[in-house]
């Protein structure tokens, strides 16, 4: 099991009063949201979900930025570009789940704190979704619960970056 430090932006922009800023990476396919599978996936689009997360995280006092790619490479760029500019990133690696190292390895480089994200619950799936490469570097996990998944691990999200920030006041 990998253990690290949860990153954080500098001080002076993690200061009270200041949003947490929070990335969410939606992996490959989840752009076809509310047509593919829809019995698996649900019927709410990719659009929706990042609405209500933008809607929600203004209640919370965060600032959502929102990210798809069906690329590995666009996602490790990205991963890579929130480094000291993000609290905390929410990542639905989607199929990469089971099989990026590159990923996984971005993760560890950026030294910020990622919950991952499903819409479905990947132990009611296939044995090959069970597998994931990010698992043991994430801070948490939340699925199996839908788009509603988004804002659990928004607010978990929330949770996370205080109790780093009272820990290094």
């Amino acid at each position: 099991m990998v253990k690290r430090a949860i990153g954080s932006r500098s001080a002076k922009q993690n200061g009270a009063g200041n949003p947490i800023a929070v990335l969410v990476i939606h992996g490959p396919n989840l752009n076809l949201l509310g047509e593919r599978e829809p019995e698996v996936y649900g019927r709410t689009r990719l659009n929706d979900i990042d609405k209500e997360l933008k809607k929600l995280g203004r209640e919370l006092e965060m600032k959502v930025e929102t990210f798809q790619s069906n690329s590995e490479g666009a996602i490790v760029d990205r991963i890579q570009k929130a480094r000291g500019k993000t609290d905390v990133l929410l990542l639905n690696p989607g199929a990469y789940t089971h099989t990026s190292v590159a990923i996984r390895d971005a993760i560890l480089a950026v030294d910020i704190p990622v919950i991952e994200v499903h819409l479905s619950n990947v132990y009611r799936r296939e044995a090959f979704r069970h597998h994931s490469t990010i698992a043991d570097v994430a801070h948490g996990r939340i699925m199996g619960f839908g788009a509603e998944s988004y804002s659990l691990a928004l607010r978990a999200a929330r949770t996370v970056v205080e109790s780093a920030r009272k820990r290094s006041d």
